[in-house]
């Protein structure tokens, strides 16, 4: 009498997890960016140094080791309670799995001793719109919008880029990042 012995496939998901950008991530945030269609890409060195001196208020996504999102941001000078998002991308693959609502979550618990989100986002961008708005939703506080670059000022056809400060929130983030 034959045995078959019975096989089973296992499938994992993809895992992804979200953190500080390296040095190395620059090139997939500048291949992201440009992918995207809409955003205003910069040099592929911007994306480099912006990963050297700006990783500790910025983000990366990844499923498994693949780069799918990031996010760039900075503690404006004038205002060292505000973190200005400057970017914000998902790559095709990673589109509505809620992967940037996750990095913008992780970007505010990682940077200690801010108040304030700022952005800004052109008033035909539906879906940056929705995203800040459940931030805020989810942090129970409220999203304030007003003008800040019009058109002339960008130039070549952009649209306004509207400001939306979002807050207070409050920030649960350690004072030392080291570690983590």
């Amino acid at each position: 009498m034959a045995m078959t012995a019975a096989t089973t496939e296992v499938t994992t998901e993809p895992v992804l997890s979200v953190g500080a950008p390296s040095l190395e991530d620059g090139v997939a945030m500048w291949r992201l960016a440009a992918d995207t269609g809409v955003l205003d890409v910069n040099s592929r060195y911007a994306y480099l140094i912006w990963c050297r001196d700006f990783a500790a208020t910025s983000v990366v996504a990844r499923l498994d080791d693949q780069v799918v999102g990031f996010i760039t941001g900075y503690r404006r000078p004038a205002a060292p309670d505000t973190l200005l998002v400057w970017q914000v991308a998902v790559g095709e693959a990673a589109r509505g799995r809620g992967v940037a609502g996750r990095m913008l979550d992780t970007l505010w618990s990682q940077v200690p001793d801010i108040a304030y989100m700022e952005t800004t986002v052109t008033p035909d961008n539906e879906a940056s719109i929705a995203m800040f708005t459940a931030f805020a939703r989810r942090n129970s506080t409220e999203i304030r919008r007003s003008d800040l670059f019009a058109s002339d000022l960008l130039g070549d056809g952009h649209e306004p880029e509207n400001l939306y400060r979002i807050g207070p929130i409050p920030n649960e983030a350690p004072l030392s990042t080291e570690g983590r």
